[in-house]
C-alpha cells in the first residue's frame, strides 16, 4: 500500500510537542483509524542480483540504469520518480533491494491484478540491463552492503552496529511481503489485533523462505525473522496482545530510542538510548514536533505495524509470484468478523511461538496442527471471496505440501 501519512494528519500545523500525553494522544489518532474493512494493499520486497553471478555485489550505477525515470530519490535525488504503470510506488532498501507498493484496492482480485503486473513490469527493467530478482527471505549469497547514501541509513546503521551485524542484515540483506488490511469498526480493533499476532507464527512457519546466508545453511527456517528480531528488540518485538492496542502502542512508540534526528544538513545520528519520551522532556536542544513523531513512527519495525491500517509484515519474500497465497489467505481471513473470532480458537495454542516458528517451521508440531485447521478455514473463505480462480485451490496443495516435506524431515 503506498506509504503516505493519514489525510487527517495533514490538517494539524507540525507544532512542538510539549507533554507526554499529547505525543501519546497523536499516536492513537494518526496508528489507529476505524471503519468497516474495505480496503486492501500490498508491499512486495526482493533482492537484487547479477544474472550471471548472484554472488557479486550489487552497484547503485547498474541499478539506477535499469530503473530509469521510475528510481527513487533515495537513489537518484533528481529522478522524477515516475510510478509503475499500474500506480504502484517504487522503492528501494538500504542494500538495493526493490519494493513495490501497490495503491489500495477494494477488491483481492483487483489488487493482485496490478500488483503483479508492476512486479513483471520491474523484473524486465531489472532483467534488462543483466539483473534478477532474488527467490528467498534473505540474500543467500553477499555480505550486507549499504548501497542508498542517506543520511536515515547511516543514522540507523550507526545504531544497529551498536548492538549487533542483525542491524546490517536486516537493512541491507532481508526482503519480505507485507500485507495491509484495515483496522475495521472501533469495537473489533483488539479482536482484530489480537487475531493478527496469534496467526503470525503460523503464517511465518508455513511460508519461511530464507534458510541460507553467507553461502550456508543457518539452521533456521526464517533467517530473516531471526535477523530482524535480534535487530533492537523494543523496535522490532510483537506487539502485546491487549485490549487496548492503541494505547500500549502509543506507550511503547514513545519509549523507543531514536535512531535518527532529521537535521538540515549532515549527520541524522541519534544520541545513543534517547528515547522520543526523553526528548519531550529536552534530551536534544530542538523540542520534537508532531512531524517528527511522524517520522519517528516510520522506524518502528514490529511484525504488525499500525498506521491507520494494519501493515502486516511478518512474511519472507516468496518465489515469483507465489506471494499471492499467503497474501490470500490473510486477507481471507481477516473480510469476516466471524472468521476473526474463528481464527482466534484455532490459533490460541500457538500465541507467542514466534521464534518456534522461526527456526524450526512447520517441523514444530503445535504449528503443523495450528496451520491445518488455519488454513482449512482460510480456503473455505477463499471460495466466498472474489480470489482469483484456483487460488483456494493452489493454497491447499501448497500447505498440504509444505507439511508432508517439513514431516519427512522429522522423520529422516
Amino acid at each position: 500500500m503506498t506509504k503516505v501519512l493519514d489525510a487527517s494528519a495533514a490538517d494539524v500545523p507540525a507544532s512542538r510537542l510539549r507533554t507526554r500525553a499529547e505525543a501519546e494522544a497523536y499516536v492513537e489518532s494518526v496508528c489507529f483509524k476505524h471503519g468497516p474493512p474495505r480496503l486492501l494493499g500490498i508491499e512486495l520486497e526482493w533482492t537484487v542480483h547479477h544474472r550471471d553471478d548472484p554472488r557479486r555485489p550489487l552497484d547503485s550505477e547498474t541499478l539506477l540504469d535499469a530503473l530509469g525515470p521510475h528510481a527513487p530519490r533515495s537513489l537518484a535525488p533528481h529522478s522524477p520518480q515516475q510510478a509503475l504503470p499500474r500506480g504502484s510506488a517504487l522503492t528501494l532498501e538500504p542494500g538495493g533491494q526493490v519494493e513495490v507498493s501497490s495503491l489500495p484496492a477494494d477488491s483481492m482480485r483487483t489488487l493482485f491484478d496490478a500488483a503483479s503486473a508492476d512486479a513483471r513490469y520491474v523484473a524486465n527493467l531489472l532483467a534488462g540491463h543483466g539483473l534478477i530478482l532474488g527467490e528467498q527471505g534473505t540474500d543467500p549469497w553477499r555480505e550486507p552492503r549499504r548501497i542508498l547514501d542517506v543520511p536515515r541509513y547511516a543514522a540507523m546503521e550507526c545504531a544497529f552496529d551498536r548492538i549487533g551485524l542483525d542491524g546490517r542484515l536486516m537493512m541491507c540483506s532481508t526482503a519480505g511481503v507485507q500485507v495491509c488490511l484495515d483496522m475495521g469498526e472501533p469495537h473489533r480493533v483488539a479482536a482484530r489485533w489480537a487475531a493478527l499476532h496469534a496467526l503470525g507464527p503460523v503464517m511465518m512457519a508455513t511460508f519461511a523462505n530464507s534458510p541460507s546466508l553467507f553461502g550456508a545453511a543457518t539452521g533456521w527456517s526464517s533467517t530473516r525473522t531471526r535477523a530482524l528480531m535480534r535487530t533492537d528488540p523494543p523496535r522490532m518485538r510483537p506487539g502485546p496482545i491487549t485490549a487496548d492496542p492503541a494505547a500500549s502502542w502509543a506507550r511503547r512508540v514513545l519509549d523507543t530510542s531514536l535512531v535518527c534526528v532529521r537535521r538540515e544538513q549532515g549527520d541524522w545520528t541519534a544520541p545513543n538510548g534517547l528515547t522520543f519520551a526523553e526528548w519531550i522532556e529536552g534530551g536534544e536542544p530542538r523540542p520534537p514536533t508532531r512531524d517528527d513523531l511522524d517520522y519517528h513512527l516510520t522506524t518502528m519495525f514490529p511484525p504488525v505495524r499500525p498506521r491507520g491500517y494494519f501493515e502486516v509484515r511478518y512474511l519472507d519474500s516468496q518465489i515469483g509470484d507465489t506471494w499471492r497465497l499467503p497474501a490470500a489467505a490473510l486477507i481471507a481471513l481477516f473480510r469476516d468478523e466471524s472468521t476473526v473470532d474463528e481464527l482466534l480458537e484455532r490459533t490460541s495454542p500457538v500465541v507467542g511461538r514466534w521464534m518456534h516458528a522461526a527456526r524450526h517451521g512447520l517441523n514444530d508440531a503445535v504449528l503443523a496442527r495450528a496451520a491445518r485447521a488455519v488454513f482449512d478455514l482460510a480456503c473455505r473463505n477463499l471460495e466466498h471471496t472474489d480470489a482469483p480462480d484456483g487460488i483456494a485451490a493452489e493454497l491447499d496443495t501448497t500447505v498440504e505440501r509444505t507439511l508432508a516435506e517439513q514431516q519427512k524431515g522429522v522423520g529422516a
